[in-house]
C-alpha cells in the first residue's frame, strides 16, 4: 500500500495512488511533508507473510542510494532490467512489526559469538575463519565476504559439512539450536545455496506478537516465517547476496555492509485509548497500532494509510465524508482531510510520516 511508481496502489475514485499525490502533492501531503521529499509519500506499508526464508538482503542509506542510482542510468541499465540494484534513488530503512511470532535473522552476531558458532560446527573449512574472528585478524565482513566467495569448487562440499553439522547441533538443547534449526529449514528450500552457511553469521531471533525489529541502512537482514507488518521508506532498493533466485550482488552488498550496526528489537510506546506506535529514527515513516473499541480521533494530521486487521470501523473526516472499512481493506488519507476520527470495534494499522512530518 503506497505510491512507489514501479506498484503504486489503486484507489477507487482516481487512478493510481502516485497520480493522484502528483497531481496536487500539498492537498495530498501537506506543504510541509511534500517539501522535505520532493512530492512524494515518503512510506510503504506492506503485510509481509513469509513461509520460507527470503533473500538476504541490506539496504543502502540516501548517499548511497543517490549513488548507485545515478551509476547504473550512467551504465545505460534499463529501469526494469533484473541486473539493477538501485531502481530508485531513496534509501530504504524499514520496521517489521510481527502479527504472529516472526523469525529473522537481524544484523551480525557479535566477532566472539561468530567464531564461537563456527567453532560448534566444527567443520574443518571454518575454522581458520573462527581462528581469524577471534584473534582480530579478519572481521564480521572479511568472514562474511570469505564465505559467500567461496571457491565454486567446494562450495557443495561446505554445505553439505554445515548442513550435517546443523543436524547435530539442532538435536539438542544448545545455545545456538534455533539457528541451527533454521539453517536447516533455509537449506530444504535452497539447497546447495552458500547463504546457508552465511545465515549463520547473523544474529537469530524470534519476534513475538507486538514486537518489532528495524532495519537501518547497512543492517544485513532475512526474513524467515511469520505474518506481520512491515513499514518502509517509499523506495524498493535490495541488494541480495544469497537465498533468491532474484539478482544477487556479492561485492556491493559487502561494499553497502555495516557489521556493527544496531538492529535493535523495539516493543511500542503505549498512548492512552488504545494507541500504541514504534519509536523510529527514519524520518519517513512512523507505524501506530490501533485496538479501537471507543471513538477516538486518528493521531497525526499528516497523509496516513489505514489498514483494517480485523473487525470493522468508520472513519469520518472534518467534512463529515465517512469511509467504512472492514477487515483486509485499507485507505489513504490526505493531509487536507484534516482531523479523522473513528468509530467501530477493529484492530488497525496506520502508517505516517516520520517525526514533525505526520
Amino acid at each position: 500500500m503506497g505510491a512507489h511508481p514501479s506498484a503504486p496502489s489503486g484507489l477507487d475514485r482516481a487512478s493510481g495512488l502516485d497520480a493522484l499525490i502528483a497531481a496536487d502533492p500539498g492537498r495530498e501531503l501537506g506543504p510541509e511533508c511534500a517539501a522535505r521529499f520532493g512530492g512524494r509519500l515518503p512510506f510503504l506499508l506492506k503485510v509481509l507473510s513469509a513461509d520460507q526464508a527470503l533473500s538476504i538482503q541490506v539496504h543502502p542509506s540516501r548517499a548511497q542510494a543517490e549513488a548507485g542510482f545515478r551509476a547504473e542510468n550512467e551504465r545505460g541499465l534499463a529501469p526494469d532490467d533484473p541486473a539493477r540494484n538501485y531502481v530508485d534513488d531513496w534509501p530504504k530503512p524499514e520496521l517489521l512489526c510481527a502479527l504472529t511470532p516472526f523469525e529473522v535473522l537481524a544484523g551480525m552476531r557479535t566477532p566472539a559469538d561468530a567464531a564461537g558458532i563456527l567453532r560448534a560446527l566444527a567443520v574443518d573449512q571454518l575454522q581458520p575463519l573462527a581462528a581469524g574472528l577471534e584473534n582480530t585478524t579478519i572481521g564480521l565482513g572479511g568472514a562474511l565476504r570469505s564465505v559467500l566467495c567461496w571457491p565454486e569448487d567446494g562450495r557443495k562440499e561446505l554445505v553439505s559439512g554445515v548442513v550435517t553439522a546443523c543436524e547435530r547441533l539442532a538435536s539438542v538443547d544448545g545455545r545456538y539450536a534455533g539457528a541451527c534449526t533454521a539453517a536447516l529449514r533455509v537449506a530444504l528450500d535452497h539447497p546447495g545455496d552458500l547463504g546457508v552457511v552465511g545465515l549463520l553469521l547473523m544474529r537469530h531471533t524470534v519476534l513475538e506478537p507486538g514486537e518489532a525489529v528495524f532495519m537501518p541502512a547497512g543492517g544485513l537482514h532475512a526474513y524467515l516465517r511469520g505474518t506481520g507488518i512491515e513499514l518502509l521508506a517509499n523506495s524498493d532498493n535490495v541488494v541480495r547476496s544469497g537465498l533468491t533466485g532474484k539478482h544477487i550482488d556479492v561485492p556491493e552488498l559487502l561494499k553497502l555492509l555495516d557489521p556493527a550496526v544496531e538492529v535493535p528489537i523495539l516493543a511500542p510506546r503505549i498512548l492512552p485509548d488504545g494507541i500504541a506506535w514504534f519509536d523510529t529514527p527514519a524520518p519517513e515513516f512512523r507505524l501506530y497500532l490501533i485496538d479501537l473499541s471507543a471513538p477516538l480521533a486518528l493521531p497525526g494530521t499528516g497523509p496516513r494509510i489505514v489498514l483494517c486487521l480485523d473487525g470493522s470501523c468508520a472513519l469520518r473526516n472534518i467534512s463529515g465524508q465517512e469511509l467504512h472499512l472492514a477487515r483486509g481493506r485499507s485507505c489513504f488519507i490526505p493531509y487536507a482531510d484534516g482531523p479523522v476520527h473513528a468509530t467501530g470495534h477493529a484492530r488497525l494499522v496506520q502508517a505516517t510520516p516520520g517525526e514533525g512530518f505526520s
